[in-house]
């Protein structure tokens, strides 16, 4: 059975507890990591700078946040990036979470939508995308 290590628990805790219910359930059938919860406004400043975001204050900068990084285990080499095959793994991953985010909702288990940073606009079309964020999840309505 896959299982949290002590510091994927404490960032999924910093989360928003539609996340938490979420990745909880998402672990019992596909392993993964999470890689950041709540963000400092200078971490966010910093990725921001370094075009890893396109906002300088977003979701992860509210308590608890509302946005996690997460990425299926173990991490894609180069995070998915120049490997057509390490990029399906980040997709498949990305569309199993929707999918449960999608059956929590409708049986009342989480209240907000779930929005994937590898398809912004939620039309199942992930070459119409101009920024790519692989392993970033956020609650649509808050």
């Amino acid at each position: 059975m896959n299982s949290y290590s002590h510091k994927s628990k404490q960032h999924l805790l910093e989360c928003h507890v539609d996340l938490q219910v979420l990745f909880a359930f998402v672990l019992q059938t596909a392993d993964h990591t999470v890689l950041e919860g709540y963000r400092s406004l200078q971490r966010q400043r910093e990725k921001f700078l370094a075009a890893e975001s396109k906002v300088q204050q977003g979701k992860h900068n509210t308590i608890p946040s509302m946005a996690v990084d997460v990425s299926p285990y173990p991490i894609p080499v180069n995070w998915g990036a120049g490997s057509r095959d390490e990029y399906e793994k980040f997709r498949y991953f990305a569309f199993y979470v929707l999918g449960v985010a999608d059956m929590l909702k409708a049986t009342g288990q989480i209240k907000n939508d779930v929005r994937w940073g590898g398809d912004w606009d939620g039309d199942h079309d992930v070459t119409d995308q101009t920024f790519h964020d692989l392993v970033h999840f956020e609650l649509a309505e808050v």
